[in-house]
Order: C-alpha cells, then sequence, then structure tokens
C-alpha cells in the first residue's frame, strides 16, 4: 500500500470517527461521508483512496462501535499506523479487514502530507518523503488471511466453501 497521510493525535474516540447520529445507517457509503467531521470537518473533502492515517496513542478508544473502522475503510483510507490502538478498535479493523500497524516511532515521527508505503505482510513502513523506514510486528498469518480476504465474514466464506 502506498498513500499520502493524514494525521491524528492521541485519544481519537469512536465518537469523533463516526458520531453517534449516524449510526442509524450500517451502509459504509454513507458513514464515510461523515467520518471523522467532529475532529476535522475537512477529512472528506481531503481524503482519497489509497491514504494511509496516522494517529498517536489510543486510537479507536470509546465505544465498541464497528461503525468507526468501517467509515474509515469507506473513506479510502488504506491502512491506519498508530502508536497504539485501543483493543476493541483493534479487533473491529481486524474484523473489517482494514489493515492497522502499531508502531511508536512511525506514527510520532510520520508528517501530514508524506507519502508512505506500507507492507503489512512483513510489518515494514517506509517514509517515501524522508525516506526513514520503520518496523512493526508483522500480522500472524491468519490475521493476515483475514485482511486480505476483506475481513472476517468472507474469510469464514471462504474456508466453509473449501470444506
Amino acid at each position: 500500500m502506498k498513500g499520502r497521510v493524514i494525521k491524528y493525535g492521541d485519544n481519537v474516540d469512536t465518537d469523533v470517527i463516526i458520531p453517534a447520529r449516524y449510526l442509524n445507517s450500517s451502509d459504509p457509503a454513507e458513514l464515510a461521508k461523515h467520518c471523522m467531521e467532529d475532529l476535522d470537518k475537512t477529512f472528506t473533502e481531503r481524503v482519497r483512496e489509497g491514504d494511509i492515517m496516522v494517529a498517536g496513542r489510543n486510537f479507536g478508544c470509546g465505544s465498541s462501535r464497528e461503525h468507526a473502522p468501517i467509515a474509515i475503510k469507506a473513506s479510502g483510507i488504506s491502512c491506519i499506523i498508530a502508536e497504539t490502538f485501543a483493543r476493541i478498535f483493534y479487533r473491529n479493523a481486524i474484523n473489517i479487514g482494514l489493515p492497522i500497524m502499531e508502531c511508536p516511532e512511525a506514527a510520532r515521527d510520520i508528517s501530514e502530507g508524506d507519502e508512505v508505503r506500507v507492507d503489512v505482510a512483513t510489518g515494514t513502513i517506509e517514509n517515501l518523503t524522508t525516506g526513514k523506514v520503520y518496523k512493526a510486528a508483522p500480522f500472524p498469518d491468519f490475521m493476515q488471511e483475514i485482511i486480505n480476504a476483506d475481513g472476517l465474514i468472507p474469510y469464514m466464506r471462504e474456508r466453509m466453501e473449501r470444506q
């Protein structure tokens, strides 16, 4: 994956990722229209397909709504790099096939607008703007398979069809 960085700080919670007033929809395209609007009113205008979100500590804290990673993924974000993720957000992101990487050094060093290339299979993060390379822990094989299948439900469907 390769994309331009949109960066946020610490403790970005699910209530600002997708405000509760929009939870009456589960349509990814509809959720994407309102992604980050309570934190960054320009997000939906700026985000492009393939962009990479970078954030600080505890990204995705708050309510355990699966709508949050769905909105981010549907907005065009291809991967999120953060210092740390709230555990429920981490699980929800994997379950819907949104690649996320914990790498404190990269999250601190990478700036808004930088061009970044990510290899989730190896955990390599390369800042093409600065030339700096970072190493995050790669996903275990089974988690990589879930991400490659575009989420847990498609992954399980594929496995059941093979049996």
